[in-house]
């Protein structure tokens, strides 16, 4: 078995929860961001397809899913950082008995539950979420979703049937988007209780009918807190923007190389901002050319450009898969991603030049970023930023027509 080792956090630090197929890896920076130490792994052997950090009512927890072939799928959790963990008695997470459904997989831990910070919602496999309103203690599965009508035509994509994306509206504590491979985008308006389809201008190129109500593989779903009615998509062949919510969506696949990829995610403080790393194509699924691109929009979706400074640019055949992209909310950004040859990249300036942090890792399939001592919520600089980007153009004051009137006559 490897060594373990830990990291040790003040205030101000990054975090980077490494995900892997054997493992939990976290990285500890400094505000600087240019030098990483490695803790972990935790889980040894175990596939880590989520986590988190909870720091909401004084806590300081890590929470990761770990996967056992043998024993199935539990939530660890650890209040020091990986040095002591702790794992439920019985399976925190399970269907009821008279389902007939057993968990296969844990896909998203979600903390972002506006005011209520012991909130807690899991996405797994098969698809169907699940809620604590008690930081964790206790579960209870979602029914609303776990029985609607849609359920029995749902089709399980390649990674299976998960749900794998949780958006709550931060405005709207009622609502909320989630994205499941292979069913699309459904949202809730009223707590959970009914879900709609929500997956209008999105087209499933896999099937016969290519714009069906549901049944398309989306694989991600941002939203910035700014601008709740206006969500981006990545989809299995596609990228999308809604600007009402998700009722409808727009393409915005603009000078991308391919519209095919996993992981996007949201700029922290520009609401027109979104990085996407797009991939060959379903049936290769590696970086276009064999160049390691992360790709940014700054006027949301009208055009994208490519960042490469720091990234290689021959023979990187990489795959980046859905949740392996993460961003943390320092002026100016970092952004992170991993890769399923076990790479992990940073920036330290919006993308703008790039380093590789870590190599040698199993493949990643989880990354995840957070500030130690930070509320989630941007600075002040950054608040101000943001502010100036969403206010509302003034409306053109249009002059009296009556001076005009009058000059004409006084000629």
């Amino acid at each position: 078995m490897p060594s373990v080792h830990h990291v040790s956090t003040a205030n101000g630090d990054v975090l980077l929860l490494i995900g892997t197929m054997k493992g939990l890896f976290v990285l500890r920076s400094n505000r600087a961001r240019k030098h990483w130490e490695t803790g972990g792994p935790y889980s040894v052997g175990s596939p880590v397809y989520a986590a988190a950090f909870d720091q909401r009512n004084g806590r300081r927890r890590l929470w990761w899913a770990q996967q056992s072939f043998r024993w199935g799928t539990i939530l660890n959790s650890s209040d020091d950082f990986g040095k002591t963990s702790t794992e439920p008695e019985t399976y925190s997470i399970k269907f009821p008995a008279e389902s007939g459904v057993a968990l296969k997989n844990i896909w998203q831990i979600n903390l972002n539950a506006p005011d209520q910070p012991d909130t807690i919602f899991c996405g797994v496999e098969p698809a169907a979420l699940f809620v604590s309103r008690d930081a964790g203690s206790s579960w209870s599965l979602v029914e609303g979703l776990f029985n609607h009508p849609h359920r029995p035509k749902w089709v399980p994509g390649g990674g299976g049937l998960c749900l794998h994306t949780i958006v709550p509206d931060p405005v709207d504590h009622k609502r909320m988007t989630v994205a499941i491979s292979t069913a699309g985008a459904y949202r809730t308006d009223d707590g959970g209780a009914t879900w709609q389809a929500r997956n209008q201008g999105i087209r499933a190129e896999f099937l016969p009918e290519k714009y069906p109500e549901f049944g398309q593989c989306v694989h991600k779903i941002v939203q910035h807190p700014a601008q709740p009615q206006r969500l981006f998509l990545q989809n299995h062949w596609g990228l999308y923007r809604s600007d009402d919510g998700g009722d409808s969506w727009k393409d915005i696949a603009n000078g991308v190389p391919s519209d095919f990829g996993f992981c996007m995610v949201a700029h922290p403080h520009d609401p027109d901002t979104v990085y996407i790393v797009p991939i060959e194509s379903d049936e290769y699924r590696c970086t276009p050319q064999g160049k390691l691109r992360v790709y940014r929009t700054r006027n949301a979706g009208a055009s994208w450009e490519p960042l490469t400074r720091g990234l290689p640019q021959k023979n990187a055949l990489e795959t980046i898969l859905r949740d392996s992209l993460a961003a943390d909310t320092l002026d100016p950004a970092g952004i992170y991603f991993g890769t399923r040859s076990g790479k992990v990249y940073g920036s330290n300036d919006e993308g703008k030049s790039w380093q590789l942090i870590l190599e040698g890792l199993p493949p990643v399939v989880c990354v995840k970023a957070a500030v130690v001592g930070g509320s989630g919520k941007p600075t002040a600089r950054a608040a101000k930023k943001t502010a100036r980007k969403v206010r509302p153009k003034p409306k053109a004051v249009k002059k009296p027509a009556g001076r005009k009137v009058a000059r004409a006559r006084a000629k």
